[in-house]
């Protein structure tokens, strides 16, 4: 049988194991604080803002930012991914949870948020920084599946149209958020009201007019 000192050691230098298991756990801790710190702020003031105002809503110091993430690049980057999670994940929520159509508005409205609310995203990804690389045709890749299913289910409703694509439906909406000089925010939002109205069915489209309640709401008062 071991020695005690042995086992609650784990080496024959006894040195205990614990410390670099806290030290891993308190470092995956602040990468997620650092992510969801950043993704808010990213919101509010901008790819480009100060490392300052992210560690302070972390409740990290600066030194555990660069040493986590050394390049701005690479927190923008795990930011995108951790949304891209969540999109994903919220797909397969709203699918079982709202009918067709609440679903597919849904998600579409909560990509929306994700890429519109990142003041210099779009500079940024076609800045030509090698660290970006494939990220915008890596996003339309994962995102894609998510939404399909959600368009799919609300073609078969009779809900949506069925000449658009998953696909060109985010590649609309990411054109549609980005910036454009001289406007303020809510004509992009307008816009893309604009465009989702444009996906509804002809069939819905005629029955409840481009004013009417949400297809499944004008349906099932019918």
């Amino acid at each position: 049988m071991a020695p005690e000192s042995a086992r609650t050691t784990g080496s024959s230098t006894g040195r205990s194991v614990e410390p670099p298991r806290r030290q891993r756990s308190d470092a995956q801790r602040n990468v997620v604080a650092l992510v969801e710190a950043a993704k808010t702020v990213f919101a509010g003031s901008g790819v480009d803002a100060p490392a300052k105002e992210i560690t302070d809503l972390a409740g990290v110091g600066v030194g555990t930012l660069y040493r986590h993430f050394p390049r701005r690049s690479d927190l923008i980057v795990a930011v995108l991914q951790h949304e891209i999670d969540e999109c994903i994940e919220a797909g397969e929520v709203l699918g079982t949870t709202l009918s067709p159509w609440e679903a597919l508005m849904g998600w579409i409205e909560r990509f929306t948020d994700f890429v519109g609310t990142k003041r210099g995203l779009a500079s940024a990804l076609h800045s030509g920084d090698p660290a970006y690389g494939d990220l915008p045709q890596h996003l339309l890749d994962r995102l894609e599946p998510a939404l399909q299913t959600l368009l799919a289910r609300a073609v078969d409703g009779g809900c949506a149209r069925d000449d658009v694509t998953a696909r060109e439906v985010l590649t609309t909406i990411a054109l549609i958020c980005q910036p454009v000089r001289s406007e303020q925010p809510s004509f992009n939002q307008r816009m893309t009201e604009v465009f989702l109205d444009g996906l509804r069915s002809d069939t819905i489209r005629a029955g409840a007019g481009l004013t009417g309640r949400p297809p499944d709401h004008a349906a099932k008062s019918g």
